[in-house]
C-alpha cells in the first residue's frame, strides 16, 4: 500500500511546514506526562524511499544518530557528525535535498494507552527531530512536521484504544527543504534530539495560556479554550490563583467579546485580571518569580484542564535609543548558546542546562541569545529562575543562499511558521526580552510578514534582526526595533552612537569572536560601552568550544558512556576533542567550530575571568591616595548580597589581608572609604584588591564563591638596575650564546609566535611567514669583551628583511644582566612579538611571579588578572586550546622563578612589566601539530620574555586588534637579569 506521506515527498515541498500537527501553544504538558524516552528499535535507511526491512538495531532517544553506536552499515561509514559554517553540505540548490543520499532513521517501539484514558484526548509530543519527521501509528500516518527545533503534538485520539498497545514509528529525513534554512554554523546531525512524550488530557482543554504581568503589579491572563469534540460545552469557565491570591474572570473583557461577535461555538476565550499589591518585580538580578494556576472548569465547577506557569513582572520598552526594563536602561552582557553536548551532540540535560547557567552566571553574563534557534524549553524555565535576559530567536538561518531565499514565497510559510510557533511556545517566560527573527538570512519580505505576525500577536516586546541593520542602523526597518549588527568595528559603533542620527539601541548580536586564543580589546569595547549613550553591549560568539569527544583508536565518537574522560579542558589518553575534518568528511570548515568561552567539557577559557571583572557589580577606584571610590554597577540591586577580603600585594613578596565590610548602595551610587589596610613605607610596588565573594548561598553559586577582584595601585615600582661587579664571569660560546648551567638553550631573539586561530584566518600568520619569521637564520657578526662585559651583534634574516640584534652581557651579584636591542627594519610593520625565548634544564616544575595572574593574559586580554603573587605547576600554564596555537602567556610580569623540588632554579628579573610565557613546547612544536593528542611535551621550560607582544584581537571573525597592541618597526629596547637560586 502506498504510504501517503512518503507520495507527498514534504522534505522536497517548503510550502509544507505540517500536516496533522496541532497549533503550538503555552500549556506545559511535561508535567503527568509519559515519557518514551529510552531504547527504540532503528534502521538507518539510505533515503526516504528506501524499504525499511532486515534487522533492527537499537538506539537512544533523545539522542542523534551520528553520535550513537548502531548496527547499521550506513551509520558506520558516512552519516557521522560533519562541520560546515556557510556552505551546505550538498550541491542541490534549494528547495531540493539529495534524492538517494539522505540518511533517514527509522524509530520504532510499542506504546500503551492506560485504560483510564478512556473518554481522554491522547496526544504525542516529539521535542524535536531534525530535519523532517513523519509519524505513523500502527501503519497508519499521522502527521509531518519541519523545525529542528521546536516541538511537534499530534492527536492520536482516533487511533489507539485505552488499554491496548499500538505501534508507533518515527520516520525522521536528515536532509529536506528545511535544511537550507537551518544552516547555521554548528555540526550537522540527525536524529530525535529532545524528549519524547505521550499525555493526554480532558476534551475540553486549554489550548493556550497567555500571561501579560507588568512591573505595576497588573496580571492579564488570556485563556484560549477548545473541546475536541467540536462545539464547547455550556458553562464552561476559568478561575486561577497566584500564590494563593485568586483571580477572577474579568466579565467585561467578555461583555466586549459578545458585542464583537468574537464568541464562537468552537472556540472559547477567557480573561483574568487583576492587581498584585506591592509587586516584587522581576530582573535579571533580582529573579522574582510567582507561581500562577490556571484551572479551566466544567458547567458543575469540576476541573477539566489545569496549566501551571511561573510569573515574572517586568515591562521591557524601546524609549528614544534606549533599551528599557523597568523603566531602567541595561547593559546587555551575553553571549550566544547552541544546544550542545560533547557526548550527545544536540541533546541537553535539565543538568547540562543549569550547569551551563550557572557557570554563566559566576562570570558575569546576564543575558543569552539562543543561537540560532530556539533551545529547549528548559533552558527558558533555569533563565527565569537564575536570571537572565534571552533573545529568542528563530529557527531561520540561510547562510549558503541567503539572498535567494529571503524573497522566496515558497519559503513564505516556512519563515511565519517558525517565527509564530516560537513565540507561541516562550511568550510567557519573563527571561524573554526580545524576539528574533533568525540570523544570516538576508532580508527580504518573508522577514516582513514574520515581523508583523510578533507584533500583532505579542506587542509588548521588541523584535530584532541583524540582517536588517544591513539597511543602515538608522532605518526604521519594519524587522528591527534594535540596531544589531555582528562584529562592527568599534570605532562605526562609537562614531553613530555620537552622530546625532541613532534612532534605535545598539546591542551587537555578536562583537567578539572566541576562537583559540582570542577575545583581544574586551576591555577597550567595555570602556567604549559604558560610557557611550547609545551603545548598551552584544553579545560574545559564544559559549561552547563545540567539539566532539573522539576516540583516536578508530576515530568515532565516544557518546554517551564518554564520561570521565575529559578534565579541565583535557581529554584522557587515547581521546581528543574532534573538529571539522575529524571524521572524515572532505568538505568542513576545520576548527572554526571551536570558538566558545568554554572548553568542551565546560571548563573556564581565561577570558571568562576578563569577563567577570568587566562585569564586576563593584568597582574600585583611588581617592586621593587617603581613601577609596567604592560603587555600584548594578541596575537594580544592593551590594547586601556581597561580602569581601582587602589583600594588599607588595612588591617584596608580602601579602597583607582584612576582611571588607562594603557601603550599603543603591545601584549606581558610590561611596568614599578609608583605606582598610596600612601602607608599609617598605615593600615597593603595593596593589590592593578587593576579592567580592557571595556572602551567602545563592541558586547559582553558594556562599564565598567570587564574583569580582577590582583593583588599584597604591604605590608604583621604583626601578633601579642592579650594578655591575667585578671579577664575574660571562661564557659565551664561539657562536656569542650564553653559556649556563640552567639553560640548555641560549636567549636568542624571537619574533614568532605559534600562530593563533584569528592570526591564521585574519591573515597575519601568512604575512610572517611570507617574511620568514618562522625560520630566521642567525648570523654572528661579532663578538666583544670590554672588561668583564660581553657585547654580541646578530642578524637575523628572514627572506624579505634582516634584524640586527645586540645582547651586552653584565656580571652582576649572583647573575648575569642582559640589556638588549632589536633593529626591525620597515618592512616587519606588525610582527607577533619582540622578545628573547631560551630553555632549561629539565626539573623546574614550578613557576612562581609577581604579576598578573594567575589566569592567562595578553597586552589586550589583561583586565581580568589581577597583579599579586603567584604560583602554579609549569604544566598548569599552557591553555590546551583545541588547535595548538600560542598560549600560556602572563602579562605584566615584574619577577618570575623557575625552581624544582630541591629548590634548585633560577630568578628573571625583567627591567619593566613584561609580557612572559613558560610552557613545554616551542613555537615550532605546536605549529606541527593539530590536535593536543600529538603534542610531546619537553622535559625543559621554553621561556619567552617579549619587550612587545602582539595583541589577540578576534580576526578569525571580526576585527583584529587595535593599532595601539601592534608590535611596530624600529628599535626595541629592553633588559633583564638572570639569577641562579
Amino acid at each position: 500500500m502506498t504510504d501517503p506521506l512518503l507520495t507527498l515527498r514534504p522534505w522536497s515541498a517548503p510550502e509544507v511546514t505540517s500536516w496533522g500537527r496541532l497549533p503550538m501553544n503555552a500549556v506545559d504538558r511535561r508535567t503527568g506526562a509519559h515519557s518514551l524516552d529510552g531504547d527504540w528499535r532503528f534502521q538507518l535507511l539510505s533515503a526516504p524511499h528506501a524499504p525499511v526491512g532486515g534487522a533492527w538495531s537499537t538506539t537512544v532517544v533523545p539522542g542523534v544518530w551520528t553520535m550513537q553506536d548502531t548496527d547499521d552499515p550506513l551509520r558506520s561509514t558516512v552519516d557521522l557528525p560533519q562541520y560546515l559554517n556557510i556552505r551546505m553540505p550538498y550541491a542541490e540548490f534549494p528547495p531540493l535535498s539529495p534524492v538517494d543520499d539522505n540518511p533517514t532513521g527509522v524509530y520504532e517501539r510499542e506504546i500503551h494507552i492506560p485504560a483510564d484514558w478512556a473518554g481522554r484526548r491522547v496526544v504525542l509530543q516529539v521535542g524535536a527531530a531534525e530535519s523532517v519527521l513523519l509519524v505513523h501509528l500502527d501503519g497508519r500516518p499521522v502527521g509531518i512536521s519541519k523545525d529542528s527545533h521546536l516541538a511537534a503534538d499530534f492527536d492520536l485520539s482516533d487511533l489507539v484504544r485505552p488499554g491496548g498497545r499500538h505501534t508507533l514509528r518515527l520516520t525522521v529525513v536528515k536532509w529536506s527543504d528545511a535544511s537550507h534554512i537551518e544552516d547555521q554554523d554548528h555540526w550537522w546531525h540527525g536524529g530525535i534530539t529532545r524528549s519524547v512524550l505521550l499525555y493526554a488530557t480532558d476534551p475540553l482543554h486549554l489550548a493556550d495560556v497567555t500571561v501579560r504581568a507588568s512591573r505595576d503589579g497588573e496580571l492579564i491572563v488570556d485563556c484560549r479554550v477548545r473541546d475536541a469534540g467540536g462545539a464547547l460545552p455550556e458553562g464552561w469557565y476559568v478561575s486561577g490563583e497566584l500564590d494563593g491570591l485568586a483571580l477572577a474572570q474579568d466579565r467585561e473583557f467578555d461583555r466586549a467579546n459578545a458585542e464583537d461577535e468574537r464568541v464562537s461555538a468552537f472556540l472559547g476565550e477567557a480573561r483574568m485580571h487583576t492587581r498584585v499589591p506591592e509587586v516584587r518585580a522581576w530582573t535579571a538580578e533580582t529573579p522574582e518569580l510567582y507561581g500562577l494556576t490556571v484551572r479551566l472548569h466544567r458547567a458543575d465547577g469540576s476541573v477539566a484542564d489545569t496549566s501551571r506557569h511561573r510569573v515574572g513582572f517586568r515591562d521591557v520598552e524601546i524609549v528614544g535609543r534606549d533599551l528599557l526594563v523597568n523603566g531602567e536602561r541595561i547593559y546587555i552582557r551575553g553571549v550566544n548558546r547552541h544546544d550542545f553536548h560533547p557526548l550527545t551532540g544536540r541533546t541537553v540535560s535539565y543538568d547540562d542546562m543549569r550547569a551551563d547557567l550557572v557557570l554563566l552566571k559566576r562570570f558575569g553574563f546576564n543575558a543569552i541569545r539562543t543561537a540560532h534557534y530556539p533551545n529547549d524549553p528548559t533552558l527558558y524555565d533555569l533563565a527565569d529562575e537564575l536570571g537572565f535576559y534571552v533573545v529568542d530567536e528563530a529557527d531561520i538561518e540561510s547562510h549558503d543562499h541567503a539572498h535567494e531565499i529571503a524573497d522566496d514565497p515558497r519559503y513564505l510559510n516556512a519563515f511565519v511558521d517558525r517565527v509564530s510557533r516560537m513565540v507561541l511556545r516562550d511568550k510567557n517566560h519573563p527571561s524573554v526580552i526580545i524576539w528574533s527573527l533568525g540570523n544570516e538570512s538576508d532580508y527580504g519580505a518573508n522577514h516582513d510578514a514574520a515581523a508583523g505576525w510578533v507584533r500583532r500577536h505579542d506587542p509588548t516586546r521588541p523584535l530584532q534582526y541583524e540582517g536588517a541593520a544591513k539597511r543602515g542602523w538608522a532605518d526604521p526597518d519594519l524587522a528591527s526595533d534594535i540596531a544589531c549588527p555582528m562584529y562592527a568595528p568599534l570605532e562605526d559603533c562609537v562614531a553613530h552612537a555620537l552622530s546625532g542620527e541613532q534612532t534605535k539601541p545598539l546591542i551587537q548580536c555578536e562583537y567578539s569572536h572566541a576562537m583559540g586564543n582570542s577575545n583581544g580589546t574586551l576591555a577597550d569595547h567595555w570602556a567604549a560601552i559604558e560610557a557611550t549613550p547609545g551603545l548598551q553591549g552584544g553579545f560574545i560568539w559564544e559559549f561552547w568550544d563545540h567539539g566532539i569527544l573522539q576516540s583516536v583508536n578508530d576515530g568515532r565518537p565516544v557518546g554517551r558512556g564518554g564520561a570521565g574522560l575529559y578534565d579541565n579542558g583535557v581529554t584522557a589518553p587515547g581521546h581528543r576533542w574532534a573538529y571539522g575534518g575529524d571524521f572524515g568528511e572532505k568538505d568542513h570548515d576545520g576548527a572554526f567550530i571551536a570558538d566558545g568561552v568554554v572548553f568542551p567539557d565546560r571548563t573556564p577559557k581565561p577570558v571568562m575571568y576578563e569577563h567577570r571583572e568587566l562585569a564586576a557589580p563593584v568597582r574600585l577606584e583611588l581617592f586621593r591616595h587617603e581613601g577609596l571610590v567604592v560603587s555600584n554597577h548594578q541596575h537594580f540591586r544592593g551590594l547586601e548580597w556581597l561580602t569581601g577580603t582587602w589583600e594588599l600585594a607588595l612588591a617584596d613578596g608580602r601579602t597583607l589581608t582584612a576582611p571588607a565590610t562594603l557601603p550599603a548602595l543603591l545601584p549606581g551610587e558610590t561611596a568614599v572609604v578609608p583605606l582598610p589596610l596600612d601602607l608599609p613605607e617598605d615593600g615597593g610596588e603595593a596593589w590592593l584588591t578587593l576579592r567580592v565573594t557571595t556572602a551567602e548561598d545563592l541558586a547559582w553559586a553558594p556562599a564565598g564563591t567570587e564574583v569580582c577582584a577590582p583593583q588599584v595601585l597604591l604605590r608604583a615600582a621604583v626601578t633601579a638596575g642592579e650594578a655591575p661587579v667585578s671579577g664575574g664571569v660571562v661564557e659565551v660560546d664561539e657562536d656569542g650564546l650564553l653559556v649556563h648551567p640552567l639553560l640548555t638553550a641560549a636567549p636568542t631573539l624571537s619574533l614568532w609566535r605559534a600562530p593563533t586561530d584569528n592570526d591564521e584566518l585574519g591573515g597575519m600568520a601568512l604575512r610572517w611567514r611570507t617574511w620568514g619569521l618562522d625560520s630566521l637564520v642567525r648570523k654572528v657578526v661579532s663578538v666583544r669583551r670590554d672588561g668583564d662585559t660581553v657585547t654580541v651583534l646578530a642578524e637575523y634574516a628572514g627572506t624579505s628583511g634582516v634584524v640586527r640584534h645586540e645582547q651586552v652581557f653584565t656580571p652582576v651579584e649572583g647573575g648575569i644582566r642582559i640589556d638588549e636591542r632589536a633593529d626591525l627594519p620597515e618592512e616587519f610593520d606588525d610582527v607577533a612579538r619582540v622578545g628573547t625565548v631560551f630553555e632549561t634544564v629539565a626539573g623546574l616544575d614550578r613557576l612562581q611571579w609577581f604579576g598578573q595572574g594567575p589566569w592567562e593574559s595578553y597586552p589586550d586580554r589583561s583586565g581580568g588578572a589581577p597583579v599579586g603573587h603567584h604560583a602554579l605547576p609549569v604544566d598548569a600554564l599552557f591553555t590546551p586550546y583545541l588547535r595548538p596555537q600560542e598560549s600560556g602567556g602572563r602579562h605584566g610580569v615584574r619577577r618570575f622563578t623557575l625552581s624544582g623540588p630541591d629548590v634548585t632554579g633560577l630568578v628573571v628579573t625583567p627591567d619593566e612589566p613584561r609580557q612572559v610565557s613558560v610552557t613545554r613546547y616551542r613555537a615550532e612544536d605546536l605549529t606541527a601539530v593539530a590536535h593536543h593528542d600529538e603534542l610531546v611535551p619537553r622535559a625543559g621550560c621554553v621561556v619567552h620574555l617579549d619587550a612587545a607582544h602582539r595583541g589577540l584581537g578576534t580576526a578569525s571573525c571580526g576585527p583584529d586588534t587595535f593599532p595601539s597592541y601592534l608590535v611596530a618597526p624600529g628599535v626595541h629596547r629592553w633588559s633583564w637579569t638572570l639569577h641562579i637560586l
